[in-house]
């Protein structure tokens, strides 16, 4: 098959070495000969790796190569570049466009910019700075509060560039003060900072202090309020309201203050103004409620917040932390992070796996729904891959580590869906810049309500001035800046523990709007796995004919080769002694058998031998009609028999593009690079809309082109390799089987790392349900604000009313998107 044998088949076997590279400290020393110490920094990305057997020192450089066209390339540069002197090592991803490649020497490096000219590629290192760090933020109750930790920082001196998530409640910066510092910093601002780690535990929020702080203030102002019906004095009701003030408002006013330093305007400025306005002018009752009020609403929001947050969290808990490891005769308990590829782990019946790696003893099925998101235990047996995380159901396994712990891969979902929750989608930023320009408006006309009107002489200062408090809070636009973010973190979490990575909250968006999806036909629609369904033999019996197909067959790698192989051995039948074998390229394979010249190919190769098919026309003909691919065998006169080799489609594949349809998607197309008649047969079993056959890799591309020329919002599914210049070119790349490939996982905008599409339906529906969720908190959050303002001027809205209205919508919005998390089918 054509979509089978392109020249891209082979690049699932070149590894991404993106995961495999570390930074060594920039302060890290290495010994002179004379003893001296001498520093040197490792900012270009640079490894140092001792080897201690013969006390040299490897060095480890990652570029990004501009230039190649296809993963063929990929093996030309790591042969061109491996032949140069010192050169110990190169690995080239075609997908990710780098290159890693470790040296004996620095100087070994220094040809390799001209080789790679040579070779007609251009490179450039890639820099990574060792000064960005990454911190875990407590207390953000909103978004503004993220912004006004950035605005903090961008003033520091030690500070080059600072990026603070709300949603993931992550820091990143670059800075070049020591870690205390800036924890101290931030501490300044009302927060709290930890250097965030692979394999921290999970932090419980501070709630029992918090909700003690709440449970006082509360009381206070009840004695208060009660009080003042009872002839206990003014005064000490106002003391009451005032003690609770400090209570709950000390935070918040703490952080206003650092936020007005760093010219930020964000919600614990307004509630604090807000509050103190209101004790200025005697409303101390109002003024403590609107402090408490505010108190519980960011309590319950951090609360419901961090339930998002451990969604992803909680994944790092899949893995254990120790594994059992086998050592000549001896198994003892090690901590994974002391383990290394190549050793041997053993794990019990009803244990997780630690590592990822290989079976070499034992069987079992293997419970994989942390990864793949699939609910039925799968078979494993020797020479399987198992992956960290997932459950060993029955029967004891040894395997063989092929991966650290850090690059296992549970480590690299957890990473990718961290990364995505950090992007910003479209609809997140439009918000946040509506936000932005609405908040400074609403609060220069607080101010001008304050004063305009009672200084023109309409109504008292007192009665102007609690109007322009009331509208202070107001511009507070907490519940419209969570809408967003909220709602794509929980819907993230949700498709990874279904075994889908969605890279970011813009595909989430895009998802939801697809209508059209094109699917690679082979190992997507279909098994990937070509067998043998009938044979037609002539002059000879089938188990001669099939002698022969395999031994023809058997040096070659193509997958219709593997697939008559594979049925030889399961009937038996052995290969005869072949010689001379010679591969016929796009056309079959020749070898000469007892003396006499067999080929197997295509009816092509035979026509071109001028070999009469007259005979076999008929029978051809019939299997091409059932969508199967012919295989003939002959020599230089005559055919002497036929094998039919067919690509089963998925048990799955037709009720999930039902599923699709009802789910939104109007049209499903299928493209393939096999022959009309095999492409009509499966199109018809799979029930898609429309296909395309017999399409070149760069064919597929214009079809994607041609699909969106006629107005189709489309994605495209296919195996995130072959079919990457199609990926790229739709509005979503969803590439499937992830959990197999380094190359999918970085290439495709959506992976679904089981190998099927069982949860594509539950990707777009999660999708759209997000988009649904998304909408509606804007609108409710818009809504509120407008209601809000409106009740202001006729005097129906006191200031405790309009907070708990902005808290109150805050924490709506927040449960409103937490229904993601739990959204299924």
């Amino acid at each position: 098959m054509q979509d089978e044998a392109n020249c891209c088949s082979h690049s699932q076997s070149i590894k991404s070495t993106q995961e495999a590279d570390s930074c060594c400290s920039s302060k890290s020393t290495m010994k002179e000969a004379d003893g001296a110490e001498k520093p040197h920094c490792c900012n270009s990305h640079d490894q140092k790796v001792t080897i201690a057997s013969s006390n040299t020192i490897e060095e480890r450089k990652e570029f990004r190569v501009h230039g190649m066209d296809c993963p063929a390339c990929a093996k030309t540069i790591e042969k061109g570049l491996t032949a140069l002197r010192d050169i110990v090592d190169v690995k080239v991803n075609y997908s990710t466009a780098k290159m890693q490649v470790t040296a004996n020497n620095a100087d070994a490096f220094i040809p390799i910019e001209n080789e790679m000219k040579r070779l007609g590629y251009s490179i450039e290192p890639i820099n990574q700075n060792n000064n960005i760090k990454i911190y875990n933020i407590e207390g953000m109750d909103c978004g503004s509060c993220a912004k006004s930790i950035e605005n903090h920082f961008n003033t520091h001196p030690s500070v080059q560039n600072v990026s603070v998530n709300f949603s993931t409640g992550k820091m990143k910066i670059e800075h070049t003060s020591s870690v205390e510092e800036m924890i101290s910093e931030v501490s300044k601002i009302g927060y709290k900072a930890s250097l965030h780690s692979k394999n921290q535990p999970l932090q419980l929020n501070k709630g029992n202090k918090e909700s003690g702080l709440i449970i006082m203030s509360s009381l206070l102002i009840a004695f208060g309020f009660i009080g003042s019906f009872t002839g206990v004095s003014a005064l000490m009701s106002a003391l009451l309201y005032a003690t609770a003030m400090v209570i709950s408002g000390y935070k918040p006013v703490k952080s206003a203050f650092y936020a007005i330093k760093s010219r930020s305007l964000d919600m614990n400025v307004l509630m604090s103004a807000a509050a103190i306005g209101a004790a200025l002018i005697g409303e101390w009752l109002e003024g403590a409620t609107v402090i408490w009020l505010f108190a519980i609403g960011n309590f319950l929001q951090t609360k419901s917040i961090e339930r998002t947050r451990n969604s992803i969290r909680n994944l790092m808990d899949l893995a254990p932390p120790e594994a059992w490891v086998k050592v000549n005769a001896e198994i003892m308990k090690k901590p994974v992070e002391e383990i290394s590829i190549g050793d041997t782990i053993i794990v019990k019946p009803g244990d997780k796996i630690p590592l990822d790696g290989e079976i070499i003893r034992g069987e079992s099925s293997v419970n994989q729904a942390p990864i793949t998101g699939e609910s039925i235990p799968v078979d494993k047996e020797q020479g399987d891959t198992v992956y960290a995380g997932t459950i060993n159901e029955n029967g004891s396994l040894e395997i063989k580590v092929s991966k650290l712990v850090e690059d296992t891969t549970i480590s690299k979902i957890i990473h990718l869906v961290e990364e995505a929750q950090e992007q910003k989608a479209p609809t997140e930023a439009f918000v946040d810049r509506f936000a932005s320009i609405y908040t400074p408006i609403v609060f220069i006309l607080a101010l001008a309500v304050m004063v305009l009107p009672p200084f023109l002489g309409f109504g008292t200062w007192g009665e102007w001035f609690y109007k322009g408090l009331e509208l202070l809070v107001v511009a507070c636009p907490c519940a419209l800046v969570i809408s967003t973010p909220v709602a794509i973190v929980s819907a993230i979490g949700n498709a990874a523990k279904n075994g889908v990575l969605i890279k970011g909250g813009t595909f989430l968006e895009t998802a939801g709007s697809i209508n059209t999806i094109a699917f690679d036909k082979t190992g997507t629609l279909t098994e990937g796995k070509p067998k043998v369904s009938e044979m037609k033999a002539l002059n000879v019996t089938e188990e001669e004919l099939l002698s022969i197909a395999v031994t023809l067959e058997n040096y070659s790698t193509h997958p219709i080769a593997k697939a008559i192989v594979d049925h030889a051995n399961e009937k038996g039948i052995q290969a005869k002694n072949g010689e001379l074998f010679k591969n016929i390229v796009g056309k079959g394979i020749q070898a000469t058998i007892d003396g006499t010249l067999f080929y197997a190919g295509n009816p092509k190769l035979f026509t071109e031998m001028n070999i009469s098919l007259e005979n076999v026309k008929k029978h051809v003909q019939e299997i091409q009609n059932k969508g199967k691919t012919v295989v003939m065998i002959g020599t230089q006169h005559q055919v002497i028999g036929l094998i039919a080799v067919s690509d089963p489609i998925r048990e799955t594949t037709a009720s999930v593009l039902k599923t699709l349809k009802y789910s939104g998607v109007n049209q499903t197309v299928m493209l393939t690079g096999d022959h009309e008649g095999t492409a009509k047969m499966i199109a018809s079993e799979a029930k898609v809309n429309r296909y395309f056959a017999e399409l070149l890799p760069e064919d597929k591309v214009d079809i994607i082109k041609k699909l969106q020329n006629e107005g189709r919002k489309t994605a495209m599914v296919g195996d995130g390799i072959n079919d990457a210049p199609a990926l790229a070119t739709a509005d979503l790349g969803i590439a499937m089987g992830g959990a197999g490939t380094d190359t999918a996982m970085e290439t495709a905008d959506i992976v679904l790392m089981a190998d099927h599409l069982d949860q594509l339906p539950h990707t777009i529906k999660l999708s759209r349900k997000a988009l649904t969720i998304i909408k509606q908190n804007i609108w409710f959050s818009i809504i509120i604000k407008i209601i809000a303002l409106v009740f202001i001027f006729p005097g129906w809205l006191t200031l405790w009313m309009a907070v708990l209205s902005d808290t109150g919508a805050a924490l709506i919005v927040i449960l409103n998107a937490l229904r993601l998390l739990k959204f299924k089918e």
